[in-house]
């Protein structure tokens, strides 16, 4: 049997580009994993796409985790409120979401994209406090918001990154450095246990996913990297992970419809 190395190149490519991005804004794994390996790498059941994407998206979250961990942006106590609670709505809402057509699914996650990125751009002045942490004031909106994003990232078959990271923001008022860090453990919880339910119905392709997760690895260690340099200037952060969203959500509304 050959081996297509352009092919296998390209995919450790895609799962590298994966890595920076979460990495660098914390979120954008699932974002970009599902369209690449739908519209790049050719994967042609959207479901398989979405449940090995979120298998990828886990793993290399935890690479990621490593590198902001040793920096100490990640607020423990509040990811260790966060992830519990978006666990079980992720759960919920990945038995919903394989109910759905595949394309509709695509298209829907293109929207909700749309919807966050606008959000995110309109407060990016807002450059948080740093010393915010989960209290018994903000317990029950961290949890709120935990079990509503986990709903969405289960449904949708995303790590949920680039809803974790203004929900962190929204609920705690902590900068967007720390949510990012901290974001990454909510991502490999969401990710995992939506992969989790789609491994259930035979929805991963294993090799797949494999070569993304190495590709990720690489890439996490360059996009945590500027993250930091980017920490320090106003609103660039989350410019930045605003338009990531955009581009991309573009694109597939554009491939749908």
């Amino acid at each position: 049997m050959s081996i297509d190395l352009p092919h296998l190149l390209l995919e450790i490519l895609s799962g590298s580009l994966i890595g920076f991005t979460l990495g660098l804004i914390g979120g954008g794994g699932s974002i970009l994993a599902v369209p690449l390996m739908v519209y790049v790498v050719g994967v042609k059941n959207p479901h398989v796409a979405i449940g090995t994407s979120a298998l990828a998206v886990a793993v290399n979250a935890l690479a990621g985790l490593a590198q902001h961990a040793r920096l100490g942006t990640v607020k423990w106590r509040c990811a260790g409120l966060f992830a519990p609670c978006g666990v079980l709505g992720a759960f919920v809402g990945a038995t919903l979401g394989k109910a759905m057509d595949g394309g509709r699914l695509l298209l829907c996650f293109a929207l909700l994209m749309v919807v966050v990125g606008v959000l995110m751009l309109r407060k990016r002045s807002n450059q948080g406090c740093v010393g915010a942490a989960c209290n018994r004031q903000n317990a029950p909106r961290v949890i709120t918001y935990g079990l509503g994003t986990g709903l969405l990232s289960g449904f949708f078959g995303i790590g949920g990154g680039f809803l974790i990271v203004p929900a962190l923001i929204a609920s705690t008022g902590m900068p967007i450095l720390n949510a990012i860090g901290t974001s990454l453990v909510a991502v490999a919880a969401f990710g995992a246990s939506t992969a989790i339910s789609y491994m259930t119905s035979g929805l991963i392709d294993w090799s797949l996913a494999l070569l993304f997760i190495l590709g990720g690895i690489i890439g996490s260690f360059g996009g945590m990297r500027v993250a930091k340099s980017l920490s320090g200037t106003t609103g660039a952060l989350t410019a930045l992970f605003s338009c990531v969203i955009f581009c991309v959500a573009g694109y597939m509304i554009w491939k749908n419809i």
